[in-house]
């Protein structure tokens, strides 16, 4: 039982704790509630950091959670600024950087992911870049808008999501851009040659340069500035800055230390879960981007059926955020909660918007259908193995969201040519 006495203390102070914060007062606790995070800033949420406020069209407060104000008047306890260096589970007591002991009767632990670092001669010079926090943006912001006054040219490494985001914001501001990735198309683990190529077009129509089949080697520079950024296949490419963006990786090194059940990094990463975002500790619980969780929204099909049981999903995007906090926080009250999101991720490029549902990894499917008109970037693409939807992809078609993710979770036999035909509207072929 959950009583005013309680503690419940949330380490991490991105969307996901914020909204756990938020649902915690929401649902009627009453007891103290702890957010601790290591930036100065007020959470906040981070797709506007390689879209709106890196283009300029939104502004910097924009992007936080919640006004300042409000987490006084919720009476949330705030500790920005400090690390979470030590977690003590027999104790049940965090330690911040600055040596205080927090304790807690309930813990969430949503201590999101960090950049992948370039592990090549080069990387400590000025002009290379990270994006993941605030700060972060704010500082590319400046360096693209200084890059398009003078001609620069910016080297991103890695075609995926936020790679390409930025060279969209970038080509915005008037940068040159080549983007330099080792496979043979953009966002080729997500999306497959199928679609990959569909971005390479549209970048390529933006004046962008793709670099395919390489990976940087090595950063060049003088006086700490970058001169060219160097492939493994041989090539040199000018550079004033670089752009690392190769992927995130779960922050689990808190979880690890305490001895919490973690996913191999082959796997994925992440803090294991149970369907309620319990971890292996039962008054330890964990959601967002750090959050390793089983396939709850397949269960019941063939397709969750055709997995190996331990099969599970880390998912980095905003929405698994938004939804995880709120469901911890539930779970951490005690209330009976099953977290089967379907996964789901959006995208703004140029006049392209898109939105993605599901979970098709590498393998997983044997056809690609797409409904509509890919040359005008006005259509739905769907990954189906045996006729039956894993994913579906919408590119500035709206308002089908809903209906392509209960088709992913009827987990039914679809007719490949009707699914295909746009005078069939999806509500029709629903279960």
């Amino acid at each position: 039982m959950v009583d005013a006495h309680q503690t419940f203390v949330i380490v991490g102070g991105g969307l996901a704790g914020a909204k756990a914060a938020e649902t915690l007062r929401a649902e009627g606790f009453t007891g103290r509630v702890i957010l601790i995070g290591d930036e100065r800033d007020h959470p906040y949420e981070r797709p506007p950091l390689s879209k709106g406020f890196l283009t300029g069209s939104q502004e910097r407060d924009s992007v936080f959670v919640h006004e300042p104000a409000w987490y006084a008047q919720s009476d949330i306890e705030l500790h920005l600024g400090l690390p979470a260096v030590h977690l003590d589970r027999a104790a049940k007591a965090v330690t911040l950087g600055d040596g205080t002991r927090v304790h807690y009767d309930r813990l969430l632990l949503a201590t999101g992911a960090e950049p992948r670092r370039l592990d090549i001669p080069g990387t400590d010079l000025a002009g290379v870049h990270h994006l993941r926090r605030l700060a972060h943006a704010e500082r590319l912001k400046g360096v693209l808008s200084t890059l398009g006054r003078d001609n620069g040219q910016l080297v991103i490494a890695g075609a995926g999501w936020i790679g390409l985001e930025v060279a969209a914001a970038a080509r915005g501001y008037g940068a040159e851009v080549t983007i330099v990735e080792p496979e043979p198309t953009p966002l080729h683990p997500v999306l497959g040659p199928e679609l990959g190529a569909l971005f390479a077009d549209l970048h390529g129509e933006h004046g962008v340069r793709f670099h395919f089949g390489a990976r940087l080697t090595e950063i060049t520079g003088q006086d700490g500035m970058v001169l060219a950024a160097l492939t493994d296949d041989g090539e040199e490419h000018p550079a004033h800055s670089v752009l690392a963006a190769i992927g995130a990786a779960p922050r689990t090194a808190l979880a690890e230390a305490a001895g919490l059940e973690v996913v191999d990094r082959a796997a994925g990463g992440g803090i294991a879960v149970d369907a309620s975002l319990r971890t292996s500790d039962p008054d330890v619980f964990a959601a967002g981007d750090v959050a390793s969780a089983p396939l709850a929204f397949l269960e019941g099909t063939s397709v969750r059926a055709a997995l190996p049981p331990s099969a599970r999903l880390r998912v980095e995007h905003w929405a698994n955020a938004l939804n995880g906090g709120p469901a911890a926080a539930r779970a951490m009250l005690g209330q009976d909660v099953a977290y089967d999101r379907v996964p789901y991720f959006f995208s703004d490029q140029y006049d392209v918007g898109l939105e993605y549902s599901g979970y098709a990894p590498p393998g997983s499917y044997d056809q690609v259908l797409v409904r509509g008109d890919v040359g005008k970037r006005q259509f739905i693409a769907f990954w189906l193995n045996d006729g039956r939807l894993l994913a579906g992809m919408n590119v500035n078609v709206w308002d089908v969201t809903e209906s392509i993710q209960r088709l992913i979770r009827g987990g039914q036999r679809l007719d490949p040519a009707v699914l295909a035909d746009p005078a069939v509207p999806l509500t029709s072929l629903l279960p």
